[in-house]
């Protein structure tokens, strides 16, 4: 299944997803060293998102946000795509900056934890390959 949304960066990537209904943030929510979510309380609290297709609604939080995961990505613990339903501009500065493929504007409802999917920030598509 293809699903159409915005392209905000380029890339095309192929891995797993994790999904949360939770919005994120960067700043204090994951731990830009390991990749994990130290957010007490949220949905993600204590799984890393490194190398892995972050699916979540929106971004939240301090706009060094967008600087964390550009930390995250030289320090190798980044996922390696970003799919949310409504992107904000932190998350987006951060994709750009960390050359991060992103779409937006996708319902995350049809993409499930652990799907094999393909991120094409270039054409704004994610495939559903499972």
């Amino acid at each position: 299944m293809k699903l159409n949304g915005r392209k905000i960066y380029k890339g095309k990537t192929k891995g797993k997803t994790i999904v949360t209904k939770d919005g994120i943030s960067f700043y204090g929510g994951i731990d830009p060293d390991t990749g994990i979510v130290v957010e007490v309380g949220h949905e993600l609290e204590g799984q890393s998102v490194s190398g892995k297709i972050l699916v979540f609604p929106t971004g939240k939080g301090s706009t060094v946000g967008s600087y964390t995961m550009y930390r995250m990505k030289k320090n190798n613990t980044a996922p390696l795509a970003i799919i949310n339903e409504k992107i904000d501009t932190i998350i987006a500065v951060g994709c750009i900056i960390s050359e991060i493929p992103c779409v937006d504007m996708i319902d995350i409802n049809l993409i499930k934890n652990e799907q094999e999917v393909v991120v094409n920030g270039s054409e704004g598509t994610v495939e559903i390959i499972d």
